[in-house]
């Protein structure tokens, strides 16, 4: 199987086996029981497990598989049909436990789209949820800023409340080539953050020109959502806030039974120029 890979040490084009990847150069990487491989170099690792850990990977794959944000998924998968053709190459950058990128293969596929997608992540805890979620994509631990992907190769770049890497993802996409940046809008959870703080702030409103593409759009995607039980600890646990949080916001939260949050977002849609 002919992959959307590269290799990470010689930029060779990989190839999937039944147990491994390789490469021309016989450079090889071993596909772990779960289904994803191993592709960020030692040299380029900053910890000994970076990114999200076992129990932010598992709160968030528990959430998302709620539903609570599938108005998020439905306008990303809405985005990906009307940005893309007959064979896109697509790839997610940052796709966490890959509950988007999953949504986007779907409904690439439902409309007759031959698509061959790819998902990123440097949290290897992430992708043994992703490569778990569906087999029709393949998954990667690797650098949003040193993504394993040849030039121009993608026709599509997700990149959901991830690290921006602008010159990489001008570099992976084709000329003509979609990016769609996911970011939390001014009120996103803001009946969270009134909860954990006591003086809560509101999320920036930007619109951030990038060299080497076009804006095309910024798509607003939100609703109310009552969060209860299980999935208000999994919703904090997620969140950037779980590190942030005096104690007596986290002791405020616990109380609660139910939360009624506005899930709120934007979606910056961006054209690769030739």
């Amino acid at each position: 199987m002919v992959s959307l890979f590269r290799c990470p040490v010689c930029a060779s084009p990989l190839t999937r086996g039944e147990e491994a990847y390789t490469c021309p150069n016989r450079h090889s990487f071993d596909i772990a029981k779960e289904g994803y491989v191993h592709l960020l170099p030692a040299n380029r690792k900053h910890s000994k497990a970076p990114g999200d850990d076992k129990e932010m990977a598992a709160a968030r794959s528990r959430f998302l598989s709620g539903g609570y944000y599938s108005h998020l998924r439905a306008a990303l998968e809405e985005l990906a049909l009307a940005h893309t053709g007959e064979d896109p190459a697509v790839v997610d950058s940052g796709c966490g436990e890959g509950y988007y990128t999953a949504g986007l293969h779907e409904a690439l596929s439902a409309a007759g789209r031959r698509a061959t997608m790819a998902g990123v992540d440097i949290s290897k805890f992430c992708l043994r949820w992703a490569a778990k979620r569906t087999r029709q994509v393949e998954f990667a631990v690797a650098s949003a800023y040193r993504l394993p992907v040849a030039d121009g190769r993608a026709n599509l770049l997700l990149n959901c409340f991830s690290p921006l890497a602008a010159e990489e993802f001008y570099r992976v996409l084709a000329p003509g080539g979609v990016f769609l940046y996911v970011v939390p809008a001014p009120d996103h959870l803001w009946e969270l953050k009134e909860v954990l703080y006591d003086k809560p702030y509101r999320n920036p409103e930007e619109a951030i020109p990038y060299q080497g593409f076009t804006y095309l759009d910024i798509v607003k995607v939100e609703r109310d959502i009552d969060v209860e039980g299980r999935a208000l600890a999994d919703l904090f646990r997620m969140t950037p806030y779980f590190w942030k949080t005096p104690r007596e916001g986290a002791e405020r939260l616990a109380k609660l039974d139910t939360l009624t949050v506005r899930a709120s977002f934007r979606v910056h849609v961006f054209r690769r120029n030739g």
